[in-house]
């Protein structure tokens, strides 16, 4: 079967960046010498930098440089010349607002795609890389003009796919008590891979996901406070903190309530369930395969699930060839292999959770987030890890 055509819109193609990372396994196959059924033929690049690699790689592959994203799908002609579209909105240098979000482009991204689609009357899949927007009106308008199109659209982070240590896969219907996804990193960008995290598990709970009703952004003393309010959370977090292996001396608690992007997300879900993200950051460090770690108790269960989403650095980053996988079957069977409401939840968490915290640690209502979804089988990554090597 021959290759897929697919176009690629990112921020910036320099070493390392998501562009990089995912796009390498088109041009130059996975970490294990296999390939995705896709073939890059056109990319946008919204900035280049001095140290950009897209216009020499495309040299050596032959892929197309383009100046918009309407040239990129349709290759200069007046049809739609691509069967899948990568929107990769992720590094580069981009305005940040008073709540401390970043803006990248990832709206006007789709919509210039989306643009073309309903100009030629034909749409292809669509992968966009990470959150589907910063703010939650950017996000549920990406979601609705896509449904409109009948786009099969797929997004999200590389933690729900990625290795787990143990191999951790909580059984459908499942009946959670409680959960605990402990990160770490930048507060916003890592924060959503948290969420995923946590959320990739928590979906499969009993009566599948109904959405959440209100998220609350804890920070200082009331991170800890907010913790200790109930009574599963101690042992599902000391469960977890024993896999965060690297990490400062000294007490959490103090470290935690002096650092400037330490907290937690208490998020409460439309069916009761309660479940908290713990970024505590001035304590703990990056570790091997990464912090990113959960911790849930399964009702009458001895002792919780817990694993580590292990990640794969430095070079070549092979988790993010198993999102490339994903994207994969989403181009090639023109379905998303797991729910993008999955990662239209997280967005929307993430945003309540920013706004949470500029309002000083309000308790965010959260109506709109009455989105119910089933989860499906596509699991984390399966074998070995690949050796770290330089590409």
């Amino acid at each position: 079967m021959p290759p897929k055509k697919v176009a690629a819109v990112v921020n910036e193609y320099r070493k390392w960046s998501h562009a990089d990372v995912i796009l390498r396994n088109l041009l130059s196959g996975y970490p294990d010498g296999s390939r995705p059924n896709m073939q890059l033929v056109s990319l946008v690049t919204d900035q280049v930098p001095k140290n950009d690699m897209s216009r020499d790689l495309a040299k050596k592959y032959g892929f197309k440089i383009c100046d918009t994203v309407a040239d990129a799908l349709t290759l200069g002609g007046k049809r739609l010349a691509v069967e899948g579209v990568l929107s990769i909105g992720e590094h580069g240098h981009y305005p940040t607002n008073e709540k401390g979000q970043l803006l990248y482009p990832r709206r006007r991204f789709v919509e210039s795609i989306c643009e073309v689609f309903e100009k030629t009357k034909s749409s292809v899949p669509v992968f966009n890389d990470k959150h589907l927007a910063a703010t939650w009106d950017d996000a549920k308008w990406m979601y609705d003009r896509a449904r409109k199109l009948f786009v099969p659209f797929l997004a999200g982070s590389s933690i729900p796919v990625t290795w787990r240590k143990p191999n951790v896969v909580l059984p459908k219907g499942c009946e959670l008590v409680g959960a605990v996804q402990i990160g770490y990193g930048p507060f916003e960008g890592y924060g959503f891979h948290a969420l995923e995290g946590l959320q990739c598990m928590a979906e499969r709970r009993k009566g599948g996901e109904t959405g959440v009703t209100a998220v609350t952004c804890h920070t200082g003393k009331a991170m800890w406070e907010a913790l200790d309010a109930h009574t599963w959370t101690k042992p599902l977090l000391e469960a977890g903190l024993k896999r965060a292996t690297a990490h400062a001396p000294g007490d959490m608690r103090a470290l935690t309530a002096k650092a400037a992007d330490a907290g937690s997300f208490e998020i409460e879900y439309r069916d009761g369930f309660r479940a908290f993200v713990v970024l505590p950051n001035g304590w703990v460090h990056e570790n091997e395969g990464s912090p990113f770690i959960f911790a849930g108790q399964r009702k009458g269960a001895d002792k919780p699930d817990v694993c580590q989403f292990y990640l794969q650095q430095p070079d070549p980053f092979a988790h993010f060839a198993e999102l490339t996988k994903a994207i994969d079957s989403l181009v090639g069977t023109g379905h998303a292999p797991y729910p993008v409401e999955r990662t239209l939840l997280t967005t929307g968490v993430l945003d309540a959770a920013m706004t949470s915290r500029h309002e000083k640690g309000k308790r965010i209502e959260t109506p709109h987030l009455t989105i119910a979804y089933t989860p499906t089988e596509w699991g984390p990554a399966k074998g070995e890890v690949p050796k770290s090597e330089k590409r």
